[in-house]
Parts: C-alpha cells; sequence; structure tokens
C-alpha cells in the first residue's frame, strides 16, 4: 500500500511540474522573452490605432472612398471615418472652413482655394491616390460609336445640335452635365469644352454620375459624361479621337480625357489620417481602386 501511495504521489508532482513548463511555455509564447542573464522581459503590445476622420468631395470618388472606409473600418475598429459627396468644390470648401479634415476632388485645387486656405492659416497637402477616364456615353439604341475631340467640344458648347451632323439619327441632342460643384464639370469644361468657353445653356445639369447614367439609359438622345467606375450595360460609350474610355486607355495615356483623383489635407497628414492615407495608397487600397473601376498610381 504505501508503493502505491508513493507512486501516486510522484505521478502527482509530475503532473504538476508539466503543467507549470506549459504555463511557462504560453507565456514566453505571449511575449515574454528571456535575456541572457535569465531575466524576462515583455514586449509591450502595439497600441490599437484609435481617431475620427471625416471625408467630403467628389461624387466621382465617392464609391472607392465608402469601400476604403469600410475595409479599413473592418481591419481598426477603434477608427471612425465618415465619408459623404456634393462634388468636389463642395469639399475643398468644407476643407477651407476646417469643418473636414481630407477634402476628396476629381480636379486640383484651384489657386484662389489654396490662397483661401493659407489666408485661413492653413496648408493645402495634396495626395494623388487613383487614376481616373471620363466616358463619354449614349444610349445603347443611339448608332454614332465614335467622336473626335473637336466634335465633343461643338457638342457641349451648343455648336452641334443634331446627331445626323455626326453620324447619328435626325434628332436634337440632349446635353446631360455635371453640375457647377463637380470636379468633372470642372475638368470636362477645361479639357473638352474649352477654358475660354461655356458649356451651352441647353445643357441639363445634373448632381451625380449616376444620375447622368440613368438619364442616357432613358433618353436616345441623350449624351454625357461619367467616371470608369460607372460603366455599366446600360449606357454606351463612345470612342473619342478613335480610343474607348476603359481603365487599360487611362492606364497608358492613350485616352484622351484622363486625370487623377485627389485627396486634400490641411498641411501634411498624421496619426490615424496618415495611417488611413498609407493603407489607402498601399496594396489593399489600391487594389479596392482597381475593384471600383478606377486605375491604380502605383
Amino acid at each position: 500500500m504505501k508503493l502505491k501511495k508513493y507512486i501516486a504521489f510522484g505521478m502527482a508532482v509530475l503532473l504538476l511540474a508539466g503543467v507549470s513548463i506549459a504555463a511557462g511555455c504560453d507565456k514566453e509564447e505571449a511575449g515574454t522573452e528571456t535575456s541572457t542573464d535569465g531575466a524576462t522581459t515583455t514586449e509591450p503590445a502595439e497600441p490599437e490605432l484609435e481617431g475620427t476622420i471625416n471625408i467630403q468631395g467628389s461624387d466621382t470618388m465617392l464609391n472607392v472612398a465608402t469601400a476604403w472606409s469600410e475595409a479599413f473600418m473592418d481591419e481598426n475598429p477603434g477608427v471612425d471615418i465618415s465619408v459623404q459627396g456634393g462634388g468636389s468644390g463642395t469639399g475643398v470648401a468644407a476643407l477651407i472652413n476646417g469643418t473636414v479634415d481630407f477634402a476628396n476632388a476629381s480636379r486640383g485645387m484651384k489657386d484662389e482655394e489654396i490662397a483661401q486656405l493659407e489666408a485661413n492659416g492653413g496648408k493645402a497637402a495634396e495626395y494623388k491616390v487613383a487614376i481616373d477616364g471620363i466616358a463619354v456615353v449614349v444610349n445603347p439604341a443611339n448608332g454614332v460609336e465614335a467622336l473626335s475631340m473637336d466634335q465633343l467640344g461643338k457638342i457641349f458648347r451648343g455648336e452641334i445640335t443634331n446627331w445626323k451632323d455626326v453620324g447619328g439619327k435626325d434628332a436634337q441632342i440632349v446635353l446631360l452635365s455635371r453640375d457647377s460643384s463637380s470636379g468633372t464639370y470642372e475638368y470636362f469644361k477645361e479639357e473638352v469644352v474649352g477654358k475660354d468657353a461655356e458649356y451651352a445653356q441647353s445643357a441639363k445639369l445634373l448632381p451625380s454620375n449616376q444620375a447622368i447614367a440613368d438619364e442616357v439609359k432613358s433618353n436616345e438622345a441623350g449624351i454625357g459624361y461619367i467616371g470608369l467606375g460607372y460603366i455599366t450595360s446600360a449606357v454606351k460609350v463612345v470612342a473619342i479621337d478613335g480610343v474607348k474610355a476603359s481603365v487599360a486607355a487611362a492606364a497608358d495615356g492613350s485616352y484622351p480625357i484622363s486625370r487623377y483623383l485627389y485627396m486634400y489635407s490641411n498641411g501634411e497628414a498624421e496619426g490615424v489620417m496618415k495611417a488611413y492615407l498609407d493603407w489607402i495608397l498601399g496594396s489593399e487600397g489600391q487594389k479596392l481602386v482597381e475593384d471600383e473601376g478606377f486605375v491604380p498610381v502605383q
């Protein structure tokens, strides 16, 4: 009987020793290290990213900006990001007034906007986050397949008003444009309509890319312009100077109506803002640029 007791006691001691060793291993795996003199040190856990970021601006960028914010917040639960559209001009005005952290813009900031920000004690920091091509679209029933840049400018200035003059049916052209708060409106005016010219007074001004796509879909005589990310089978892309808008054509520079998409901050981005911007310009953020139909910048 005594021998059995000794054996049982010995097994219990060995079992307890095994538990202690295992616990020690778990602690070491959790971040403890043993130095050469036998002392242990604990590595501090990486602090969780926290903060709030408010963003407003480009309607063209709204889908990709929303996708960025949702993916980043999934990875960083301590960060809250608010994204609103309203147009590039609206976003830049909010940045000047100090009500947002980033302004999304589908055009560069104007000299007068930069001056206004500086007058308020700020300084514009510009970040190129994607490349976009502006697709010229018509209704799929429209017989016109291609236009020159010259023809396109004349159409939007109101100098060509009937589709028959560019190879289409005898029908009055219905012009569809973004509204004046849009960076796409500004860019298209400079590159297509003309810096010293104006859109035709007959142009119907619409608040978003989607609104233009919807109007073209329902109006056989309509012509409008939208970002690459808004192209669907419901509209037909017209070739301009022999090239159709596409991700590949925007990336290689062969499509004539392409531009950068920007994010602006007041001063260089720091803290959680810098972490977010770095993530956007990294592999994950640029993959979402591609997924949303735009062109990565790197």
